[in-house]
């Protein structure tokens, strides 16, 4: 079962303080670990210091140095404090949804999932700037390094979980509620060559389970379940849970929180709406 914690208020910094003591105690069993532990958490102040240096730590490369790329982030986070808020509230949905989350420190500093959500948040912050090329550039570079592809055009609310991250697809007018869980190989992607409005719109505390294919400009309701491997082309209520190729719903308003709960495992007896 997946550890809660008590809900985090984001004008307090208790996650900031744990994920401190948690480097603490994870150079003193690993202090082959030390210098990476002081350059990316120890040696900082606050949240979004640590994570501007992280960011540009893992995507500085020969094209841009990760002294400019920290500074791009730095300002975002300066100019809109509520992306460390989402981050804070992202490290928090890790921690209380992942089993394999033994603190705050693992998910930081390791899950590609929660480093990829953030650096979306920073070219989403460039996009509403019109830095496009600059928004794309990290889309790129988060492609390139983690396989998980967000166009930094879409909207994704906070408290967002996505597990294990390889092969999501997220298009350019995609909409992700808060609270929702993605998992590996999920598609949130068109159904042509069309443009405008073409993705799909997902709402709050969605689980979408790995390999699953939304396609087209449709709506998910709030606390609906997407099974793994599903192709989903038409709209699915909320608390609904849909199923199949192409999708049925199995299982109708029976779905309380299953972001949170993530539970994958299907009813017994197929409801079989149609949708």
């Amino acid at each position: 079962m997946a550890q809660v914690f008590e809900v985090i208020n984001p004008d307090d910094k208790p996650i900031w303080l744990n994920l401190r003591q948690e480097a603490s105690d994870a150079l003193a069993a690993e202090p082959g670990l030390a210098s990476m532990l002081h350059s990316t958490i120890l040696s900082h102040d606050d949240l979004a210091s640590a994570l501007s240096y992280h960011i540009a730590r893992k995507l500085g490369d020969d094209t841009i140095r990760g002294m400019t790329l920290r500074e791009i982030v730095r300002k975002a986070y300066a100019t809109e404090p509520a992306l460390v808020e989402y981050a804070q509230a992202d490290l928090q949905a890790v921690y209380e949804r992942d089993p394999a989350a033994k603190g705050y420190l693992q998910a930081f500093m390791f899950f590609k999932g929660f480093l990829s959500l953030q650096i979306y948040r920073v070219s989403h912050r460039l996009w509403q700037e019109g830095r496009h090329t600059m928004a794309h550039f990290l889309q790129s570079r988060v492609s390139e390094l983690f396989q998980i592809d967000i166009n930094p055009a879409a909207r994704i609310g906070k408290g967002v979980f996505l597990d294990h991250g390889t092969g999501i697809v997220i298009g350019e007018t995609a909409v992700v509620g808060d609270d929702c869980s993605i998992l590996q190989g999920v598609t949130l992607g068109g159904t042509g060559a069309e443009r405008g409005d073409r993705h799909p719109k997902v709402g709050r505390g969605v689980l979408l389970g790995a390999g699953a294919n939304v396609l087209g400009n449709i709506t998910i309701g709030d606390y609906a379940k997407i099974a793994s491997g599903s192709v989903v082309l038409k709209p699915v209520p909320a608390h609904c849970t849909a199923a199949g190729v192409p999708a049925k719903l199995i299982n109708c308003k029976t779905c309380e929180d299953p972001a949170r709960q993530m539970d994958h495992t299907m009813p017994d007896i197929d409801i079989d709406y149609s949708i």
